[in-house]
């Protein structure tokens, strides 16, 4: 039988590098996609993506969310208490494995696989490792579609929040910015994908700055749940 994993899944497009690759791999049927949400606002943490917008990506992967509702400015202590409890429904449900789309950061490896050593759930990182040049560019070339919804203007510009992530874009970036973002420079919402059923239409409308960070809110069109 197959080993059950879920995606920890933020909505970007490393993540769904990771989900596809994944996929790919017989030894292991994903199931569904594990999300910080926060709560109040009703967005994806960090990404700042309406929920709306997650439920779609899950509907049209044919994936379960698993939600893991988390305040605004959280302390570890709180997200590491409602990320066990999330867990538990995971262990409930059969689930082995956690895949992550992680790249390079030792640090948040190691943190990962520490916080999941006590529950059996096996840690997997699909990407790990890979030349972010290279991935970048894999990325577009095998029709993933992305949109930049949060941007750290202290190392990039806020002119590209809401911008498409393309080949035009990847020229753009200053040297010292890591092209898929790893270091945390920009943040993206994926809405095409190669194991997608169908894309996911959006609009890019108010850009707006929160906590440092430069957001895009990026709409569902007419027909994509509720605004």
């Amino acid at each position: 039988m197959k080993t059950k994993a879920v995606m920890a899944w933020s909505g970007g497009k490393d993540g769904a590098a990771a989900l596809w690759r994944l996929q790919q791999n017989a030894e292991f049927e994903v199931t569904g996609l594990l999300t910080t949400l926060t709560a109040g606002y009703d967005r994806i943490s960090m990404q700042g993506v309406r929920r709306v917008l997650l439920e779609a990506q899950a509907e049209t992967l044919g994936l379960k969310v698993y939600p893991v509702w988390i305040p605004p400015h959280c302390s570890n202590q709180v997200y590491e208490a409602e990320m066990s409890r999330a867990v538990e429904t995971l262990q409930r449900d059969g689930v082995k494995a956690v895949s992550f789309g992680d790249l390079f950061l030792e640090d948040v490896r190691a943190y990962r696989e520490k916080m999941l050593a006590p529950t059996g759930l096996q840690p997997l990182f699909p990407i790990w490792g890979e030349d972010t040049n290279d991935l970048s560019r894999w990325v577009i070339a095998n029709g993933f579609q992305a949109t930049l919804c949060c941007v750290d203007p202290r190392v990039l510009s806020p002119d590209f929040v809401g911008r498409a992530y393309d080949e035009a874009l990847l020229a753009e970036l200053p040297p010292e910015v890591d092209p898929c973002g790893e270091n945390g420079e920009f943040h993206t919402f994926v809405h095409d994908a190669p194991n997608f059923r169908e894309s996911i239409p959006i609009t890019v409308g108010e850009r707006v700055q929160r906590d440092g960070f430069f957001f895009a809110d990026l709409l569902p069109v007419a027909g994509v749940g509720r605004v």
